[in-house]
């Protein structure tokens, strides 16, 4: 395999982990906020804090709080905390993802037997994608 033909592939590799990174930021984003809407409903109904399905759901806080009253606590979802950690991660992982490929689309650039292949325009139009979700977090 030519050292061309090798940086092609790579391209192709890369621009498809980007992209399906992208795609998956998109779900937990989409996910997160089904999961909102969840909680604000079973809030808006008075579902009771004792009631199974929101004393199993709730998560604990991430730090040890001393609450004096009980019902000072902010629980939320086990989904929703979830989720909502799961769109840092994917964009983290979007963001490296996304400066590896930046990082070959520059190397492929200044071989000028490459200015034109697919795979490199491919790789770019995915760039451009990912650097809209790049910082996102919640």
């Amino acid at each position: 395999m030519s050292e061309i033909q090798a940086i092609q592939r790579q391209l192709k590799i890369k621009a498809g982990a980007a992209k399906r990174l992208i795609k998956e930021h998109i779900l937990y984003r989409k996910e997160t906020e089904d999961q909102q809407r969840k909680v604000a409903k079973l809030i808006a109904e008075g579902v009771p804090e004792d009631e199974w399905d929101l004393k199993n759901a709730v998560s604990t806080p991430r730090l040890p709080v001393v609450y004096i009253n009980p019902s000072q606590t902010s629980p939320k979802k086990k989904v929703l905390d979830e989720s909502e950690r799961m769109i840092h991660d994917s964009a983290t992982r979007l963001a490296k993802a996304a400066g590896d490929l930046g990082d070959l689309i520059i190397a492929a650039k200044q071989r000028p037997e490459l200015a034109e292949v697919p795979e490199l325009l491919n790789a770019e139009n995915v760039l451009k994608e990912g650097k809209e979700f790049e910082t996102d977090s919640l």
